[in-house]
C-alpha cells in the first residue's frame, strides 16, 4: 500500500488492529480515508449499513430512552445525555427540542449510516452513526446503561439496507462553494444589520447580501463586533462556571446544529483541549484550532444580544456561545458583563 493507493477494507482492518491505541478519526487520517470508510470496512463484523434518512431515524429514536447524542466538527465535540423528545420532522429541516437534547437537523446532508456494535471487555457498545456524502460524521447516538437495547435491535432491523458492502467512496463534490463575495458596502451592511429584530434573521441577511459570516463580522465595526484575544473562550467558560451563569453553546457541521442550554460546572484543560465534563453535557474544544475570536452584537426586539464566536483557519465558525435567555426578555447583564470584560485582541502583540 503506497501513499497514492487507497487501502482495501482488509488493509484498513489490519492497520486498525495494529494501532488499537489510536482514535478512529486519527486512524482514518493516517490512512487518508474518511471515518465512514473506516467503519464501512467493518460491515458484517461490527457494523451494519442502515438507511441514513434522518426522518426515519427520528420516527423511532425516542424508543431508545436515555442515550448520548454526539455532534462535532473538526475542532469541537458536543455531547448531550438525555432522551429525544419534542421531535418535528421535515424535508428541509427537522428539530429536536428535548430538555437535554436540542438539535437542528438538515436531512439532505445525511447520506450514509451504520449501526455499530463493539465489544469492550464484557460490555457491548452500541451506536447509530450518520455521515455526509464525503464520509464526515454528522451525528452519532451512543446507547447507555439505561437505554432500551431491544428497541435498538428493532430499529436496526427496520433500517437495515440490502447493500452490506465494505467498500466506501467519498463524494466531496459540492462542498467547495468558493468564497462568498457580494458587492456590498459597509454602509449597506450596517443598515441591514441595524434593522434586525431577531438573531435568527442573521443567516438570511448574509444570504441576501451575499457576504460570508466572518467577512461581515470583520467589516461591521466595533459597535457591533470586536475581536478578542485567543484566550477569550477559556476566560468566558471559567467565568460562567464560577458564577453559575447559564449559557447556550452551539456546535455545528453541515448536517446538524447541537445546542446546550444551561450552566457549566467542570471546566478543565488537557493539552490543546478545553473540556466541560458535567453530568449531562460534555464539550471538547481544540483551542489551538481557533484563529479568530469575536464578540458580536445583534439587534433584537428585546435589545441587543451578544454572542462569542470562534473561527478556524478555513474561516468557518467552530463554536458559538450566548447567555441563556427567554424570548421577550432583555439579555442577562451578567453575561453581557463577562463578554465585555474579556481580553481584547492586541494587534501590536500579534505583530
Amino acid at each position: 500500500m503506497t501513499e497514492t493507493t487507497r487501502p482495501t477494507p482488509t488493509e484498513i482492518r489490519a492497520f486498525r488492529a495494529e494501532n488499537k491505541g489510536l482514535r478512529e478519526r486519527d486512524i482514518a487520517a493516517r490512512l487518508n480515508i474518511s471515518e465512514a470508510a473506516l467503519i464501512a470496512a467493518e460491515v458484517g463484523i461490527t457494523a451494519t449499513r442502515i438507511d441514513a434518512d434522518a426522518n426515519r431515524f427520528l420516527a423511532r429514536v425516542a424508543e431508545l430512552g436515555e442515550v448520548l447524542a454526539l455532534s462535532r466538527n473538526e475542532s469541537a465535540v458536543h455531547e448531550k445525555i438525555g432522551v429525544y423528545e419534542n421531535i418535528k420532522a421535515g424535508v428541509q429541516a427537522a428539530i429536536v427540542l428535548g430538555e437535554n437534547i436540542d438539535l437542528r437537523i438538515f436531512p439532505k446532508r445525511w447520506a450514509h449510516a451504520f449501526a455499530v456494535a463493539k465489544i469492550e471487555g464484557v460490555d457491548e457498545k452500541l451506536s447509530l452513526q450518520f455521515f455526509d456524502k464525503a464520509g464526515s460524521a454528522v451525528h452519532k447516538v451512543h446507547l447507555r446503561p439505561a437505554s432500551d437495547v431491544a428497541a435498538y435491535r428493532s430499529i436496526v432491523a427496520e433500517l437495515r439496507l440490502d447493500d452490506q458492502s465494505q467498500d466506501f467512496l467519498e463524494d466531496r463534490s459540492g462542498y467547495d462553494n468558493g468564497e462568498i463575495d457580494g458587492d456590498v458596502s459597509r454602509d449597506e451592511l450596517r443598515d441591514h444589520w441595524g434593522r434586525m429584530t431577531d438573531t435568527h434573521q442573521f443567516v438570511g441577511l448574509l444570504k441576501k447580501l451575499k457576504i460570508g459570516r466572518q467577512r461581515a463580522i470583520r467589516s461591521i465595526g466595533n459597535d457591533y463586533a470586536w475581536k478578542l484575544d485567543s484566550s477569550a473562550v477559556a476566560e468566558m467558560m471559567h467565568a460562567c462556571a464560577g458564577e453559575g451563569l447559564p449559557i447556550m453553546c452551539f456546535v455545528a457541521n453541515d448536517g446538524i446544529v447541537q445546542i446546550h442550554s444551561g450552566p457549566i460546572v467542570s471546566v478543565k484543560t488537557m493539552g490543546p483541549w478545553i473540556n466541560v465534563m458535567d453530568p449531562t453535557f460534555h464539550l471538547h474544544l481544540r483551542q489551538d484550532h481557533i484563529v479568530e475570536t469575536w464578540a458580536v452584537r445583534k439587534p433584537t426586539n428585546d435589545g441587543h444580544v451578544t454572542s462569542l464566536e470562534a473561527y478556524g483557519a478555513d474561516g468557518e465558525m467552530i463554536i458559538q456561545f450566548f447567555g441563556k435567555r427567554q424570548e421577550g426578555f432583555d439579555e442577562r447583564r451578567d453575561w453581557r458583563g463577562i463578554i465585555e470584560d474579556l481580553s481584547k485582541f492586541d494587534a501590536s502583540v500579534a505583530a
